[in-house]
C-alpha cells in the first residue's frame, strides 16, 4: 500500500474587520502621512477596533445597571470616564443626533450606504427677528474697602445697611429721667416680653435691632447684673461679683452688644450736665470698671466693639469737669485701659495706635482746651508709652503749650505731670550738674530747649544738663 501524501495545511483566511484599513489610510492622509504600509494600515485598524469593543462593552454596562436596553451617549461618556479617555463633546442624551441614510452611488455598489447627520436649515428672516441675546461680561477680580476703621463706606460692591424701624436713641430720650435707673438703657425687648419703651399698638410688630433673641435667662441676668453695678446699691459684694463674672464667664457674647450700649449711654448721661457730683464720678468709675471687666474676659469678641468702646473711654479721660475728688482716679484707670487695648489689639488693628495717639495730641496741644483735658491727654500718652509722651511734649511742642498758660513759679498737678512725663521719657540725674550758658554747646541746648519746650519748663531743666540733653537727643523724627 502506499502511503497518502499528507495534507497540506492551509492558512486560515484572514476575517477582515469591521474597522477597515481604507480608513486608517484616509486618517493617515488628512495627518500628511502619506504611503503607509498594509500591515502598519492593519494592525492600526485592529487596534483601532479592539479599542472600540473595549469602550462598548463598558458603556453596555452601564445600560445594563440603569435597566435599559438602548445604548445613550451619556453610557459612552462613563465609559471614557472609567477607562481614562477624555470624553467626546457636543453629543447630549437628551438631544441624540438624527442620522440619515444615504444610498450608495451606482457606480460603487460595494461600499455599501452612507449615515449622516442633516444640518438643519436656518432662515435669515427668522434670525432677524429674534432678539439679540448680549453676552456678559467675562469674570474679573477687583479689590474694595469692606469696612474702614470699623465703618462700612457707602459703596456698590458693600451690602446696603438694614433700615431701623424704631430708633433706639429717641426710645432711650422719651424716658422719664426721674425713674430709678434711668442713666442705663433698659432691659433688651424679647419675643415674650416686650420693652416698656415700645408703645402698646406696635407690640404685635416688634422689631429688635439684632438678629439674636435673648433667652429669659440672659434677660434676668442682665437686670440682676445692672441692679447690681448701680452706684446707689451699697452692697459692695454684690458690685465685685458682677465685675468677676462679667471678667471671667464665657456665656456672655449674645449681652455685649447690650452692655457695650449700656455703658456707652451710662457715660454720655453722666457727663450730659456739666456739673458732676459725687455720685456721677462714682458711675463713671464703675463702667471704667465695666469695661476693664470686658476687655480681661478672653471668651468675649470685643474686636468688632472698640470702635464703641473709645468714645467712652476719650470722654471720660479728656473731659474738662470731671468730679474733683475722682478726677485722678478716673483719668489713671481710663489711661490704663488705652494701654490695655494697643497691648493687645495694634496688631489686629494696625491703625489703631496712630488713631489713639492723634486724638491724644489733639487734646494736648488744641486751641482753647482746658487744664483738665491737657491733664488727661498727658496721662493717656503716658499710659501708652514713651514715644507717645515724646510725640506729645517735646515734637509737637505740648510743654511749651502748657507752660505758656502756667504763671511763673507755679506748682500745680498738670506741672507735676509734665515733669513726670519728662521723667518718662529719660530720667534725671542723681548728681545734676547746671548748663553753663556761657559755653557754646550748652549755650546751643538751652536755645533748643526754650524752642522746643518753652522758657517755663526750660528754667525747671537748666539744672540737670544730661537731663536735658537726654530729652532733646532721643526726640526722634516723625514716624
Amino acid at each position: 500500500m502506499s502511503k497518502q501524501a499528507p495534507k497540506a495545511r492551509h492558512a486560515h483566511a484572514k476575517v477582515p474587520g469591521i474597522y477597515k484599513t481604507d480608513s486608517v489610510r484616509d486618517v493617515a492622509e488628512s495627518l500628511n502621512i502619506i504611503n503607509i504600509s498594509d500591515i502598519v494600515a492593519s494592525a492600526l485598524a485592529s487596534d483601532v477596533e479592539y479599542r472600540i469593543q473595549q469602550v462598548v462593552e463598558e458603556a453596555a454596562r452601564f445600560m445594563r445597571h440603569a435597566k435599559r436596553t438602548t445604548l445613550t451617549t451619556a453610557d459612552i461618556d462613563q465609559a471614557l470616564r472609567v477607562l481614562n479617555i477624555e470624553p467626546l463633546y457636543g453629543h447630549f442624551p437628551y438631544n441624540p443626533p438624527t442620522f440619515r441614510r444615504a444610498l450608495p452611488f451606482p457606480q460603487m455598489q460595494a461600499a455599501g450606504p452612507v449615515y449622516f447627520i442633516e444640518d438643519e436649515e436656518i432662515e435669515f428672516d427668522r434670525v432677524l427677528r429674534e432678539e439679540k441675546v448680549t453676552l456678559p461680561k467675562g469674570v474679573t477680580w477687583t479689590a474694595h474697602w469692606l469696612a474702614v476703621e470699623g465703618v462700612q463706606p457707602l459703596i456698590p460692591e458693600n451690602p446696603p445697611a438694614v433700615p431701623r424701624e424704631i430708633d433706639p436713641e429717641s426710645a432711650v430720650a422719651k424716658q422719664p429721667s426721674n425713674a430709678p435707673g434711668s442713666i442705663f438703657p433698659p432691659t433688651p425687648p424679647s419675643s415674650d416680653r416686650p420693652s416698656p419703651l415700645q408703645p402698646a399698638k406696635q407690640q404685635p410688630q416688634q422689631h429688635i435691632a439684632v438678629k439674636q433673641v435673648l433667652s429669659r435667662e440672659l434677660q434676668l441676668y442682665y437686670t440682676r447684673l445692672t441692679s447690681s453695678l448701680l452706684p446707689p446699691t451699697s452692697d459692695f459684694s454684690k458690685r465685685t461679683a458682677a465685675l468677676a463674672s462679667l471678667r471671667q464667664d464665657a456665656g456672655l457674647s449674645p449681652l455685649l452688644p447690650y452692655l457695650v450700649r449700656w455703658v456707652g449711654q451710662g457715660v454720655v448721661d453722666a457727663l450730659r450736665s456739666g456739673s458732676q457730683n459725687e455720685n456721677d464720678g462714682r458711675v463713671l468709675e464703675v463702667l471704667l470698671d465695666v469695661i476693664d471687666a470686658l476687655l480681661g474676659n478672653q471668651t468675649l469678641g470685643v474686636e468688632p466693639y472698640l470702635h464703641q468702646l473709645l468714645p467712652s473711654i476719650f470722654s471720660i479721660l479728656l473731659h474738662s469737669a470731671l468730679p474733683p475728688s475722682h478726677a485722678a482716679h478716673l483719668r489713671t484707670a481710663a489711661a490704663q485701659i488705652l494701654s490695655h487695648l494697643l497691648t493687645h489689639y495694634s496688631t489686629t488693628y494696625p491703625g489703631l495706635s496712630s488713631r489713639i495717639v492723634k486724638t491724644l495730641i489733639v487734646g494736648l496741644i488744641g486751641e482753647g482746651k482746658s487744664r483738665s483735658t491737657r491733664e488727661g491727654a498727658i496721662r493717656g500718652l503716658m499710659g501708652i508709652g514713651k514715644e507717645a509722651v515724646r510725640q506729645g511734649l517735646v515734637k509737637h511742642q505740648g510743654a511749651k503749650i502748657v507752660g505758656d498758660e502756667c504763671m511763673p513759679g507755679e506748682s500745680s498737678s498738670l506741672v507735676d505731670l509734665v515733669i513726670e512725663g519728662f521723667t518718662m521719657i529719660h530720667p534725671p540725674s542723681l548728681r545734676p550738674t547746671p548748663l553753663n550758658p556761657d559755653s557754646g554747646a550748652d549755650a546751643s541746648i538751652i536755645e533748643e530747649l526754650r524752642a522746643k519746650l518753652g522758657n517755663f519748663f526750660a528754667e525747671r531743666l537748666i539744672g540737670d544738663s544730661a537731663w536735658a540733653r537726654g530729652i532733646l537727643s532721643d526726640d526722634a523724627p516723625d514716624a
